[in-house]
């Protein structure tokens, strides 16, 4: 079963030929993606590596994790599962809280009748 692994702080400069070049040396690897900024297609700093087996991917997490790569040091990990984020709506800012009476979006004293 293949392995998506994490790799973040990556050098703006590192493109997807070279993450799968580096990480070829360790197993097979079967996907690779430098996410990039739509407007600029700049790289985002991070991207994700799907190694053929957990094996391989826990061989990748230690030879590759907090080393320096293209003059950046690694953070690499396994990923985890896009639902983990919560909704990708652009608006989650967290768990939602609890106000009461009026959910808090106006702050005049309320009227007693």
């Amino acid at each position: 079963m293949s392995t998506k692994l994490y790799i973040g702080n990556l050098s703006f400069d590192t493109n997807d030929a070279d993450l799968r070049n580096a990480f070829s040396g360790v197993g097979e690897v079967t996907d690779v993606i430098v996410m990039k900024d739509r407007e600029t297609g700049r790289s985002r700093g991070f991207g994700f590596v799907t190694m053929s087996s957990a094996e391989e991917a826990q061989a990748a997490i230690k030879q590759f994790h907090g080393k320096e790569f293209d003059g950046r040091n690694l953070t690499v990990n396994e990923a985890r599962p896009r639902e983990e984020f919560g909704n990708s709506g652009g608006g989650n800012r967290g768990p939602r809280r609890d106000f009461g009476n009026g959910g808090g979006g106006d702050r005049r004293p309320q009227r007693r009748y």
